[in-house]
């Protein structure tokens, strides 16, 4: 293939030139489709787990496993945050030649990564799970679940790389088809383990890591043979130092904000996790239906940083700012119809997951207190998200950090000995959001005048 037409098949682009409003939902609905789907699957395994095993074995799915496994899995897509808006800034210039570059340290990356979290991952997770005070009838199965994941934690980082990339040149579809696919062989892996081979925990595991292998090898053969704007060759897999450079510049900001948030989350657990197995256990099944809010939060983010990188890449800078209004108002629309869906439907659902009634009336509980105020989070996940498709992470990072550290943090560790209940744990959501938005929406706003001059 030659350069000349990679060149001119990167300059068709409606990211660049299309009506802003109608290409952010094409873009933005395979995205949020396909973490949905991911979301359902998640959500079938806990309820085969929660239904066939228990709600010990819910607990350790759900609980302190699923806190340390999202750590891990956050840390490195902020990480690759920055592969992919290097990427779609590239792509956005119609670079070729650093689109193929960036690609493959991206790659190499994932690969080199990989190999350390297995290794790190199964050593430390008797500790980590010691540290978040994990309940000892739940120990056990935790350890199993989390050292079997991490040996396959190679299949994850690929994926999610991949389908990064994917859609930082401008494709959402693919990525759903492949996990569609993962999701459907998920669940009947599930079913197959843990129902009919009663291989509980280990099954739940060793489901996810095969259904995940799939997903990779799918996203990895795409990016070989199925664009014509970028290919994959094996060959050319190893780090180009500037590029990885440039990539981390931008993406180890937004790894280090995961992890602070992940730290927050294994303290926060810990708590969780000092009030009882049952208060355990209903945070666990929460933990699978918040999950749907933060997914299209989510795809909305993915879509605005997609869209600010690669106008940012092309000199549109007003189509950045238009992109920005758009999905703050689409997001507004449909989160808040979410948010409303899951507290008129709160104890329908955590009957899918548990028959005990007081861990229903638990999850209840935390769901009706913690979820109104998730509104606040949807100016953070979209204003950085813009900011990040500019390249624009240490100030947004430093604000985040600001809300988590400064608030979030010591309000668990100095206000919850304390007052050890659970209103405590769940006051600290919005106070630290809302602090959060104090600081951004005002530098948003003077980047925005920065750039006009």
């Amino acid at each position: 293939m030659s350069g000349e037409i990679t060149e001119k098949n990167i300059q068709k682009n409606e990211i660049t030139e299309g009506i802003i409003w109608k290409q952010l939902l094409i873009f933005f609905f395979p995205i949020v489709v396909g973490t949905l789907f991911q979301q359902f699957y998640n959500t079938v395994d806990a309820v085969i787990v929660g239904r066939f095993v228990g709600k010990e074995a819910l607990a350790s799915v759900g609980g302190s496993a699923a806190v340390l496994t999202y750590q891990v899995v956050t840390f490195f897509t902020g990480l690759a945050s920055g592969a992919t808006v290097i990427i779609s800034q590239f792509f956005g210039a119609g670079d070729a030649k650093n689109v193929h570059r960036a690609l493959h340290t991206a790659y190499a990356f994932s690969l080199i990564a990989s190999l350390g979290v297995a290794v790190i991952g199964w050593f430390t997770t008797p500790w980590l799970l010691a540290v978040m005070k994990t309940p000892s009838e739940i120990m056990a199965d935790s350890v199993l679940y989390l050292r079997i994941y991490f040996l396959g934690i190679i299949t994850t980082l690929i994926y999610n790389m991949g389908s990064s990339i994917m859609r930082a040149i401008g494709d959402s579809k693919r990525p759903l088809y492949y996990l569609i696919v993962c999701c459907i062989l998920n669940i009947i892996l599930d079913a197959l383990f843990v129902i009919v081979f009663q291989m509980g925990i280990a099954g739940a595991a060793a489901a996810t890591v095969i259904s995940q292998a799939v997903s990779a090898f799918l996203v990895t053969r795409a990016l070989m043979s199925s664009y014509d704007t970028i290919t994959l060759i094996p060959r050319d897999i190893h780090l180009h130092l500037s590029v990885l450079s440039s990539q981390l510049r931008i993406g180890l900001p937004g790894g280090l904000q995961s992890c602070m948030y992940g730290l927050t989350n294994v303290i926060i657990q810990a708590a969780i996790n000092s009030l009882g197995t049952d208060t355990a256990a209903a945070w666990a099944a929460f933990g699978k239906m918040d999950m749907i809010f933060w997914a299209v939060s989510g795809a909305f983010g993915i879509a605005v940083t997609t869209f600010s990188g690669q106008n940012y890449g092309a000199g549109k800078y007003d189509r950045i700012y238009k992109s920005v209004r758009t999905t703050l108002g689409m997001s507004f629309g449909i989160c808040g119809s979410l948010l409303v869906f899951l507290m008129l439907f709160s104890r329908p659902l955590f009957h899918l997951f548990t028959t005990d009634g007081n861990v229903i009336n638990i999850g209840v509980y935390i769901l009706l207190r913690i979820v109104p105020s998730y509104i606040i989070f949807i100016f953070v996940e979209v204003i950085s998200g813009a900011l990040r498709g500019i390249g624009d992470v240490i100030m947004p990072t430093l604000i985040t950090l600001g809300g988590v550290c400064g608030v979030r943090l010591p309000w668990i560790l100095l206000v919850m000995p304390r007052h050890h209940e659970l209103s405590t744990i769940l006051i600290s959501y919005p106070l630290a959001w809302a602090a959060t938005v104090l600081f951004l929406i005002p530098y948003y706003f003077y980047r925005k005048r920065h750039m006009i001059r």
